[in-house]
């Protein structure tokens, strides 16, 4: 479990066709083991090699590289990294699984004086699951959601969010990792099914 709140930009170092990924990240690693979970721009991934130099391996399932941006990653490439929630730890943004529900796209940029507006299109059945004041979240940051459409949200950044994670590189037409919130998925999961006793 993760929190959203992006600890490090780390750098792909190197990549097979997206399916094994070495990634620099001195605090990500610094404390990691073989095993354990790195949310990678929003997805979970199992660290699996740790060659002591502040970087980090992971193995990418084909399932992941269908339902996530990770399978475009090339070396040199930037990515958001947290370590995996701990229980004696604030929990600073909203409750992460790194488990991607859909890969959205950057629709349009508004440039602010403090802070940049981003619409992001995502495919309708995943809209659902969106709604305004509600949580989100983008390539691994915890998000709040600003405005809603049928296939598109938006969210602010604020100038901490531009300069210490991906995001503020992100120009229009770039894909996001999306992850709705878990709660959402849930309630709406119980209303389709209603009750069955």
């Amino acid at each position: 479990m993760f929190t959203g709140i992006v600890e490090e930009v780390g750098v792909v170092l190197a990549s097979d066709d997206g399916a094994r990924l070495r990634i620099s990240g001195p605090l990500a690693a610094s404390d990691a083991g073989h095993g354990d979970s790195i949310a990678v721009s929003g997805v979970c991934l199992t660290v699996t090699e740790l060659p002591g130099d502040g970087s980090f391996a992971v193995d990418v399932m084909p399932e992941t590289l269908r339902r996530t941006a990770l399978g475009g990653l090339r070396p040199g490439d930037r990515v958001n990294l947290e370590r995996s929630l701990r229980a004696d730890t604030r929990l600073g943004g909203h409750v992460v699984q790194g488990h991607v529900d859909g890969v959205g796209t950057v629709l349009a940029r508004d440039p602010g004086e403090r802070w940049d507006t981003v619409r992001i299109g995502l495919d309708r059945d995943l809209a659902r699951f969106v709604a305004e004041k509600g949580a989100i979240t983008v390539s691994g940051v915890s998000l709040t959601v600003t405005a809603v459409g049928d296939d598109w949200f938006e969210v602010g950044l604020i100038p901490t969010t531009l300069a210490e994670t991906t995001l503020g590189e992100l120009a229009v037409g770039a894909p996001v990792n999306l992850e709705v919130d878990v709660l959402a998925k849930y309630v709406a999961r119980l209303l389709e099914t209603g009750d069955r006793r």
